[in-house]
């Protein structure tokens, strides 16, 4: 009975770990993208289109550090769902 529990709950876990990593991962896609977009008009435009210093820290930058922990927190919720369907593997 135990088995079944941990099993279920693991699926859950699972489940809910796979539906809330989408948006953070498609939403770093986008910054990637749009980065991407940036540098390609710089190197057309023949320099930057700045002229504070490159090592600056952007808006963008820290929303993908935010966005990139999220992701990281749902994946390891992710891998305790896994390691409690194993589990329920092992106590059967």
């Amino acid at each position: 009975m135990i088995n079944l529990v941990l099993w279920v709950v693991g699926i859950v876990l699972v489940g809910i770990a796979i539906w809330r990593v989408r948006p953070p991962l498609s939403r770093m896609n986008e910054l990637d993208r749009l980065a991407e977009n940036a540098r390609r008009y710089d190197s057309w435009r023949g320099g930057s289109r700045s002229t504070a210093a490159d090592d600056e820290t952007t808006g963008a930058d820290v929303m993908r550090q935010v966005l990139r922990r999220q992701v990281l927190i749902w994946v390891a919720v992710g891998v305790a769902g896994v390691v409690l369907i194993v589990a329920g593997f092992a106590v059967r």
